[in-house]
């Protein structure tokens, strides 16, 4: 009895201990984002001049974090935009700036920018030795497709530009959000993600596109479309969106203090160098 006794104290111990430690963690945590230099590019979900949407998804994670932001996104661009939104951004900053987010991908969908490739391969010599002395080996060589034709030379084209501007510097890719109908005029109106583009793609190839550049460049992923649980092709999601019977499409004030929230658990995870 004794014995069994001593087994419980033992337990208790230990659990009181863990509970200890457990709440002067939460006490000591600081967010690795806190009070950071975070350049914002991207589309009309990030303009702060867009959708008339004053509290943007930046601006809460500014609110909580003390986040600087450098937002340069522009309403309607496309991937093929954000080399010269990094331009801008180190004609005004150069590399005072702790992290750049991108939150892009969206128009180049509803757009139909075609999905392409992203390596050229051709057969090309090389030194290689293994076991043995080294000598010229025949293997095919691949390199990345470049410019603004397709969606994934877009990204190889302004990633490769941003991993050399900025090799100290975090950056992070977000993917795209889900897509319902939106009709902004009689010339712009955008039906919801079930249907295909004008190139037969669905947009879950834009953003799968993006998750495979993640692994590609070695730049860390935020799945916002699968993290942030917002669905607009469900008529329940519409107190999170803009305007239920014309814009599914982009988040109201609540939508971006959603996107905020899962931003701000998920940026915990990853450092600023």
């Amino acid at each position: 009895m004794t014995h069994i006794l001593h087994i419980r104290h033992i337990i208790a111990t230990v659990l009181l201990m863990a509970s200890v430690v457990s709440a002067s963690a939460q006490h000591t945590f600081t967010h690795p984002w806190a009070g950071k230099r975070v350049a914002w590019l991207g589309d009309s979900v990030t303009d702060p001049a867009a959708t008339g949407i004053k509290d943007k998804y930046w601006t809460f994670l500014a609110q909580w974090l003390g986040i600087k932001p450098l937002v340069y996104a522009v309403n309607g661009r496309q991937w093929d935009d954000i080399p010269r939104q990094a331009d801008e951004l180190w004609k005004q900053h150069a590399d005072s700036v702790d992290a750049i987010v991108i939150l892009m991908g969206t128009n180049d969908f509803n757009s139909g920018v075609p999905i392409g490739r992203w390596f050229d391969e051709e057969p090309a010599d090389v030194e290689a030795a293994a076991g043995r002395p080294k000598a010229l080996c025949r293997r095919i060589h691949r390199t990345p497709v470049m410019g603004n034709a397709t969606f994934r030379a877009r990204i190889n084209t302004a990633l490769a530009k941003l991993k050399d501007m900025y090799p100290s510097k975090q950056i992070v890719l977000l993917t795209p959000l889900h897509r319902a109908f939106a009709q902004f005029s009689n010339d712009n109106v955008q039906p919801d993600e079930s249907y295909q583009n004008s190139c037969g793609e669905y947009v879950d190839a834009y953003m799968e596109s993006v998750r495979e550049a993640s692994r590609i460049w070695a730049v860390p992923l935020i799945d916002l479309a699968t993290l942030s649980g917002m669905y607009p092709l469900s008529a329940k999601y519409a107190p999170w969106y803009h305007d239920a019977a014309n814009d599914m499409l982009h988040p109201n004030a609540e939508g971006h203090k959603r996107l905020a929230l899962t931003l701000y658990y998920q940026l915990a995870t990853l450092p600023i160098y």
